[in-house]
């Protein structure tokens, strides 16, 4: 059967005139004038590959993930390594401007082969990898760069990859951003690479709870250089804002500075930010929104944007998830509704579920063992992993202060409880992780 391919920018008469007349795997549908039209093609169904003659640069990750999702696998002819490279980095086969009919018909058949058969981008050929293998330039730019100094750790090898840990929880304000960041502080001064990753679409707080001046919007520019293919380790580093502590130092990409720039953080992009950094750091901490809704019902184009999208790409992403709910009774119902919602959005997450804000006034004498025969009865099938004591008094010396509670409240129960969940065995007993030996500490890298 023939692939059915549209075309746009100002191709070789002769190249697309080759492709028409092989007369077996593909077979020009469309020649359109600009990306506008070719997208609306693809979407219409008119056709399984898109061949990007001129244009290439205006080629984005949302807009390949747009056309991936219809089926639409794209082609790029290009002769720029620089470009070529890019390519490759959101998802696009890119072939030479003098490719032959033949070998062209060819890489579409495989590309979509790839795409049909595996569900997702096509990887590069070899080709490509050989082409910009041969190019001092195109290497350059198809590599990712490791940071300097003691922030490289010197240990990681080439093909390391860090883990994600996402912490979700439910509308209610149960304390998602404070165990976020103080995971993130707690690993950092336990001698890990870590970056904290604000994704709160609705309300991102991770730059006030730090006590950081920050109008930049990190992951909005961060995903700003994803969609366009240039973001590098460099970039991804020079964006993340250093964060310094006594124990230990960590990164941080900040969070939409209003409610209303939402659209800024788009599936795919967001994607290629997460896949980036765990390349750079042994540890990424996302701190997600509550909401889970597909946003079906806001989407009359299959590629409108989705606010919930940062938050479900995420929790897809993440191999380790803490739910965290609160521990009172509005809080323990809306975790375990939430619970079956996120069962339903991401069925790969296993939870590790977390209460908050464990306090007798709210529980009775002995909350967490009447919260956990409470759960046990009436609960999901999820186990609890932990219970957090409420401890305002330390939460609002940290939140006044701009720090966190290994700096303003390290004897805590609440700093100690949090220290026990991602801290190593040796260090879990320890009353404080206050370094004294530089061995164990970051620098700003």
């Amino acid at each position: 059967m023939s692939i059915p391919v549209v075309t746009v920018g100002d191709s070789r008469d002769d190249l697309v005139g080759g492709l028409e007349r092989l007369h077996g795997p593909v077979s020009v549908v469309r020649r359109c004038g600009e990306l506008a039209e070719l997208l609306a093609a693809c979407q219409s169904g008119l056709a399984r590959a898109a061949v990007v003659a001129t244009g290439s640069e205006e080629l984005t990750a949302s807009l390949v993930d747009r056309l991936s999702a219809v089926g639409v696998v794209v082609i790029a002819l290009t002769d720029n390594p620089e470009e070529t490279a890019r390519l490759r980095t959101i998802g696009v086969a890119a072939e030479a401007l003098a490719v032959d009919a033949a070998a062209l018909a060819a890489r579409i058949s495989s590309a979509v082969a790839q795409l049909s058969g595996a569900g997702r981008r096509p990887e590069p050929a070899a080709a490509d990898v050989a082409s910009s293998a041969s190019s001092g330039a195109a290497t350059a730019a198809a590599q990712v760069p490791r940071p300097s100094g003691a922030h490289a750790a010197g240990t990681r090898s080439a093909a390391a990859v860090g883990r994600i840990i996402a912490v979700w929880g439910p509308a209610g304000a149960p304390g998602r951003t404070l165990v976020a960041a103080n995971i993130a502080g707690e690993l950092a001064a336990e001698g890990q690479s870590v970056l904290l990753v604000d994704a709160d679409s609705y309300g991102a707080s991770v730059a006030a709870l730090l006590g950081l001046l920050d109008e930049a919007a990190g992951l909005a520019q961060a995903c700003r250089l994803a969609d366009q293919g240039l973001l590098d380790a460099e970039a991804l580093l020079r964006i993340a804002t250093t964060v310094a502590t006594k124990a230990g130092t960590f990164r941080v990409l900040t969070g939409i500075t209003r409610a209303d720039r939402w659209t800024e953080l788009r599936a795919a992009a967001l994607t290629l930010v997460l896949e980036r950094a765990r390349e750079i750091v042994d540890v990424v901490v996302v701190d997600t929104g509550f909401c889970l809704e597909a946003d079906d019902e806001l989407g009359f184009d299959v590629g409108a944007p989705r606010r919930n999208a940062a938050t479900l790409r995420s929790l897809e992403l993440a191999d380790t998830v803490f739910a965290v709910g609160a521990a009172d009774s509005i809080g323990v119902p809306r975790l375990v509704r939430g619970l079956a919602e996120l069962q339903t959005a991401v069925p790969q997450a296993s939870p590790q579920v977390i209460l908050n804000k464990v306090r007798a006034a709210a529980v009775g004498r002995s909350p967490e063992r009447q919260l956990r025969a409470a759960w046990e009865r009436y609960g999901p099938a999820v186990s609890l992993s932990a219970f957090l004591p409420s401890d305002p008094a330390a939460s609002d010396a940290a939140l006044l202060s701009g720090a966190l509670l290994l700096e303003s409240a390290p004897e805590s129960e609440l700093r100690q409880a949090i220290a026990k969940l991602v801290c190593a065995p040796e260090q879990r007993n320890k009353k404080s992780f206050v370094f004294s030996s530089t061995a164990r500490r970051r620098t700003n890298g």
